[in-house]
């Protein structure tokens, strides 16, 4: 697990620790990236505001996950915390882990079943859909103290969330009057979306969690970026799930250009196959790399869909994971401007043969923070979190695919990431 470093001294470039207020993009636009979009508390703190709690639809649970009445799970919008609850009408709630007396998280477990919640400070109550339901010695004692005649319980619940799901997966967003959660997915992303959320029931297989030393928006980059893909992971170049030449996608949604799918195409055969002058350019390509079990690779055609690997964004904090056959959600947290928590879940479908959950639990091992493709990210992602806190110079370039923003047709291209911050500087007002 990666923690964050606490660095003494360093070089502090101008911008960095300035007021939002004060900021000004590059005059380069968009084939540049100021620093301090990464390392400034103000413009973490307008983050928040305007993209978490602003007009988005964020991740927060499964519903395998609370399957049954009374059924909660502990999750979070951005950084704050809230609670996913199954009432017992079956409906699925979002209300904020915040008690409405004196601002204690009253839900301390990840994950369990209950009848209601209960503060431990001072014992208020709430039920599933939080409301209050109980407050002790509401009237006082012997006819002293007690709350004012004209409290009402029903004026004092917790601040809730609208909830939005499809085919399995649950939005919240703090937005009143969100645009419904197809129109902000947009077709382009619901077609892969659909593909592994078919409307089977899940199973749950397990979960990791992790820190990584690296602001939140470095995440979406990453996979937005098919440029890393086919030089940074030796096992994606050496079996071919992901590699120049192999037929590939980098889409971005035309409405927003905020959410993305990178996809790709294995071949039929085990290795893959790289012609001399490809491989100069990949020095992450080891000829002679095998495996000692190959069932590892094995790709068993499940899903309505051309490709083999689909790694989907969706803004602000979701990323859909489909490698091979694993099957997997990470939850970004974001923890300052700095840091970010990953919340991974994995999964099957219910109806999943045993051998078939055991070939996914194998393919595993590809993903996590620990992974054989997972943990390259995260140390790459580290590297350039500390080149853009501790140096002097205040930008990076992103100039592949020149002017192109949205959608690529290659992989050599930065087109998608281009696009996302062209919505994130409406967004903040840059």
């Amino acid at each position: 697990m990666y923690s964050c470093e606490t660095i003494i001294g360093g070089a502090a470039a101008s911008g960095k620790n300035a007021p939002v207020e004060s900021l000004a993009w590059p005059e380069e636009g968009l084939q540049t990236i100021p620093d301090w979009v990464y390392t400034s508390e103000s413009v973490y703190a307008r983050e928040v505001e305007r993209i978490f709690h602003g007009r988005t639809w964020n991740f927060v649970a499964l519903e395998a996950e609370v399957p049954n009445a009374g059924d909660y799970k502990r999750s979070y919008v951005g950084p704050t915390p809230v609670v996913v609850s199954r009432a017992e009408d079956g409906s699925i709630n979002v209300f904020e882990n915040r008690c409405a007396h004196r601002g204690a998280e009253f839900c301390r477990h990840s994950r369990g079943n209950n009848k209601e919640f209960v503060c431990p400070y001072h014992q208020w109550s709430y039920d599933l859909k939080g409301n209050l339901q109980g407050i002790p010695f509401k009237r006082g004692v012997n006819r002293q103290g007690g709350m004012p005649k004209d409290f009402r319980n029903e004026q004092h619940g917790l601040r809730k969330l609208a909830v939005a799901t499809r085919n399995g997966v649950v939005f919240a967003s703090f937005a009143s009057e969100m645009e419904s959660l197809e129109a902000y997915l947009t077709p382009e992303i619901l077609k892969d979306f659909d593909a592994v959320f078919t409307g089977k029931r899940l199973r749950i297989l397990g979960f990791y969690k992790n820190e990584l030393p690296c602001n939140w928006k470095m995440y979406h980059e990453n996979l937005k970026d098919p440029y890393h893909a086919t030089l940074l992971h030796s096992f994606l170049v050496v079996f071919g799930l992901l590699v120049a030449g192999n037929r590939s996608a980098m889409v971005a949604d035309s409405k927003y250009g905020i959410h993305g799918t990178m996809a790709s195409a294995k071949s039929d055969t085990l290795y893959a196959s790289v012609d001399e002058d490809k491989k100069k350019e990949m020095r992450s390509f080891h000829e002679g790399m095998t495996l000692r079990d190959e069932r590892f690779l094995e790709f068993v055609k499940e899903f309505d869909s051309e490709w083999s690997v689909t790694m989907q964004t969706i803004w602000p904090n979701l990323i859909v994971q489909r490698e091979m056959n694993t099957l997997g959600v990470r939850h970004i947290v974001p923890n300052g401007p700095n840091s970010m928590v990953m919340l991974w879940t994995m999964f099957g479908y219910e109806d999943d043969s045993d051998e078939m959950t055991r070939h996914r639990l194998r393919q595993g091992n590809l993903m996590g923070p620990a992974g054989f493709l997972g943990l390259e990210d995260n140390e790459a992602m580290k590297f350039v979190q500390e080149g853009v806190r501790r140096s002097v110079t205040d930008r990076s370039i992103i100039r592949l695919d020149g002017d192109k923003v949205g959608t690529a047709d290659n992989l050599i291209s930065e087109a998608a990431i281009r696009a996302m911050y062209k919505h994130y500087r409406e967004v903040m007002g840059f």
